[in-house]
């Protein structure tokens, strides 16, 4: 038998350069994700700092980085393959990393969101590309243990956002976007000298521009006007300009999907069994998880007048029952059909919210914290398999993009999530009186009690195949 030849193959790291490579990269996956739990906490000191800001106007710091980022996902991720994932990595870490520092000095509510959109552009760019390098310059053997440690860094970024965010948050929300300038330089310090060169792809096409487009105005429409609908009224001339808005951003979409050679959304994708339904369920799931993280966030620092670090802490029981009962489900549900482990994650989650409704956030240790940990179990038993359950049904050439649609997908569940829970939530002065909650807790209920039915339709002969 000839001898095993150990030496890794162009482009690929040395052996034991690839646990720096992985922490690197997972590193980087953390920050992105990071930010996003981070401003949750300091939503209502970032309120303080611009006096007369309206709820409606403050959920455009989590929305539009929603929305950006949902858009420019898929793009990004050809650009990065066509021109090098390595350069793609350097260069969107760079820009979320400079992005950072711009939020933590910005004057305005207005200057403030618009840096968030450039860090979510950073991010649409960095995510992809640090997912390629993993199979791109890791070793066989070491890739699949490395996407799962790489996809789980969202798990800890959950768990550690809220308690970083509130302590930084205690002196200065600033100080939370300021932490991404030594920990981004630093990575980009590493990835520049780690990471080999990447080998661009000159055949692959860039996906529609214009589709890519027609998301963010469809997203941002429809979250655009389900915030204004209280201020505006849901008849108002506006309200009907922005609905007809996103309408035609909708119908454009679908133009384009039909007509271009690389459309931004692959028509052929829907046609593989369960897709349709998955990527409906995710967006329920997604719209629900982003609602309840803030609306607790929210009472903590509100209706119960919590500190920044005290509603940090306080969320910290949901978070970490994530990564424990993933663990669990993944050794006791293996040759169980991934739609009904969703769904039954998704019930579970619908249990918690319905406890928060019925708790009525009279109190934290009673009407607050085991519903909590309730939806903490129930997203750690769905989240792991919610990816896998709407790709099943690909064939194996079609993954990668179905991931990035499928990402999409979460990404719009986020932005119109939070939308939907702004416009029950009210004003500011209605936070502090507790009022809407337990009608954005139904509100929650039902959506991921819809997406938990919605599991179901994935049949479990649809993913025989794979």
């Amino acid at each position: 038998m000839p001898p095993t030849d150990s030496r890794p193959r162009t482009g690929q790291v040395a052996p034991e350069a690839a646990t720096g490579t992985i922490a690197l990269l997972c590193a980087a996956a953390f920050m992105t994700m990071l930010d996003l739990f981070i401003v949750n906490v300091a939503f209502t000191s970032i309120g303080t700092s611009y006096p007369g800001s309206s709820l409606a106007a403050l959920s455009w710091v989590l929305t539009a980085y929603i929305v950006v980022y949902a858009a420019c996902l898929v793009p990004a991720g050809s650009l990065c393959d066509r021109y090098g994932r390595k350069l793609g990595f350097l260069v969107g870490l760079g820009l979320f990393t400079l992005a950072g520092l711009g939020c933590a000095v910005a004057p305005t509510l207005g200057v403030l969101i618009g840096f968030r959109v450039l860090q979510a552009i950073g991010a649409a760019v960095l995510t992809p590309a640090g997912l390629g390098l993993i199979l791109e310059v890791l070793p066989e053997d070491r890739r699949a243990g490395a996407v799962r440690i790489w996809a789980t860094s969202s798990s800890f970024a959950g768990a550690l956002g809220p308690v970083i965010g509130g302590l930084l948050a205690e002196a200065s929300w600033r100080w939370a976007f300021l932490l991404n300038l030594p920990v981004g330089l630093v990575a980009l310090v590493l990835a520049a000298r780690l990471l080999p060169p990447s080998t661009p792809s000159a055949r692959t096409r860039i996906p529609d521009p214009v589709g890519a487009l027609a998301i963010a105005v469809a997203v941002g429409g429809v979250s655009f006007g389900l915030v204004r609908a209280e201020e505006w009224g849901w008849g108002s001339p506006r309200m009907l300009l922005t609905a007809a808005v996103a309408a035609l951003a909708v119908a454009l979409l679908v133009h384009r999907v039909r007509v271009h050679p690389a459309p931004v959304i692959p028509p052929k994708l829907f046609r593989a069994p369960g897709f349709g339904v998955a990527n409906l369920m995710i967006l329920l799931f997604t719209g629900a998880f982003s609602a309840v993280f803030l609306s607790v966030a929210l009472w903590l620092e509100n209706a119960a007048g919590y500190g920044p670090l005290g509603a940090g802490l306080a969320l910290l029981p949901g978070p970490l029952a994530v990564p424990l009962f993933a663990a669990l489900t993944q050794r006791v549900a293996a040759g169980v059909p991934p739609g009904y482990v969703v769904a039954a994650g998704l019930a579970v989650f619908g249990l918690g919210s319905a406890l928060l409704a019925l708790g009525g956030g009279v109190e934290y240790a009673t009407g607050i914290l085991p519903g909590w940990i309730v939806i903490g179990a129930g997203i750690g038993i769905a989240m792991p398999t919610v990816i896998g359950a709407a790709v099943a049904g690909l064939p194996p050439a079609d993954t990668a993009t179905g991931s990035a649609v499928v990402n999409t997908a979460r990404q719009a569940g986020n932005a119109l999530g939070v939308a939907a829970l702004v416009t029950i939530l009210g004003s500011r002065a209605e936070l502090h009186a507790g009022t809407g909650f337990r009608q954005g807790w139904i509100f929650i209920t039902v959506l991921v009690l819809a997406g938990a039915v919605t599991a179901l339709g994935i049949r479990p002969e649809r993913v025989a195949s794979r």
